[in-house]
């Protein structure tokens, strides 16, 4: 089934709704230039009440020292991290007590092969502004299955994600423009009906099991 994570929380009521609705993972973004920036000490406040079984991930730009990144994350108790900049395959095979997921920003030069050359298994295609709710044509990276573990995100809602669920059958879905009322502050309603979308497009791919 496709998993589901809300980015860009803020608010503990927000991480709470989006468990209850029934997100898979939550995101946190650390980059101070972001509209969703949490501070770390809010942010750690927030995961302290988040319940076992769901995934908390943190947002990171181009930081300068991949092992203070994950000291960082261990000590905030994230489980993943998910790295939006020009981080290299290098960089990336750094760290080691979480998981990594790298971001591409997909343009009609992306070539989802390249994908393989970064050793994390898992990746992010997202729009060429990450952030603004900008969406991308899903066909240009069609197969990027092939490559490891796809979570898509850029310019989703509750109108469009059956249909990205359906033609790239992807790991997971990421939205956080997508849901909310303003940036960082997420609605109801529109999780709720976000998650309920991708959830009827796996039952009508894979059945009621």
């Amino acid at each position: 089934m496709t998993r589901v994570k809300i980015c860009g929380i803020t608010e503990f009521e927000d991480a709470r709704d989006a468990v209850l609705l029934g997100a898979d993972a939550i995101g946190f973004n650390f980059y101070p230039k972001s509209s969703r920036y949490v501070h770390p000490s809010r942010a750690a406040k927030i995961i302290e009440k988040v319940p076992p079984f769901v995934t908390i991930v943190g947002v990171f730009v181009n930081h300068p020292d991949p092992q203070d990144l994950e000291d960082f994350a261990v000590s905030i108790g994230l489980h993943a991290v998910q790295l939006q900049g020009s981080e290299t395959p290098d960089y990336c095979s750094m760290i080691q007590r979480v998981k990594v997921i790298k971001a591409f920003s997909v343009d009609s030069n992306i070539r989802v092969d390249t994908l393989k050359n970064h050793g994390s298994g898992t990746f992010l295609l997202d729009g060429c502004s990450p952030g603004t709710g900008t969406g991308f044509n899903w066909n240009l990276v069609f197969g990027a299955n092939a490559f490891g573990s796809i979570i898509i995100a850029g310019g989703l809602t509750a109108d469009n994600v059956s249909g990205v669920v359906t033609t790239l059958h992807p790991f997971g879905v990421d939205v956080a423009t997508g849901v909310e009322s303003k940036p960082g502050r997420k609605d109801y309603d529109r999780m709720r009906r976000f998650i309920e979308a991708v959830q009827r497009a796996d039952v009508a791919m894979f059945g009621d099991s």
